[in-house]
């Protein structure tokens, strides 16, 4: 699976931004979607991702009530809408996709080359 983001920027804090993961090519199959984010000098976290047919989603504490998810009905692009940034919401965020929602938290999938989000306060 080939994945592409974008969507990415410079926004203020409280401020709402929207990714973007577009499947740009794949062999085949049904993938769970997601994005992990990783911000300087701290480790690399899981954010959000959704089941292939977009009826379950996975969602991290840290954004719950401020970031969803959603996917397209072609399956082909999932989006991440951010509301009420903060600052430590400031990371690359990359996308992944897996065969399946339970793999998500593993890393193990595709991956996409990552979109920069930075919150100013």
């Amino acid at each position: 699976v080939e994945l592409r983001e974008s969507g990415g920027g410079l926004v203020q804090a409280g401020g709402s931004l929207t990714l973007s993961c577009a499947v740009v090519h794949t062999t085949g199959g049904r993938h769970a979607m997601g994005w992990f984010r990783q911000a300087p000098g701290k480790e690399r976290e899981f954010v959000a991702a959704i089941s292939w047919n977009g009826v379950d989603v996975d969602i991290a504490d840290s954004v719950k009530g401020r970031f969803t998810i959603s996917r397209t009905n072609d399956k082909k692009t999932i989006y991440l809408q951010m509301n009420q940034l903060r600052s430590e919401d400031t990371a690359m965020y990359w996308c992944h996709a897996d065969v399946g929602l339970a793999h998500m938290h593993l890393g193990n999938g595709a991956w996409g080359r990552g979109t920069q989000v930075t919150v100013s306060s």
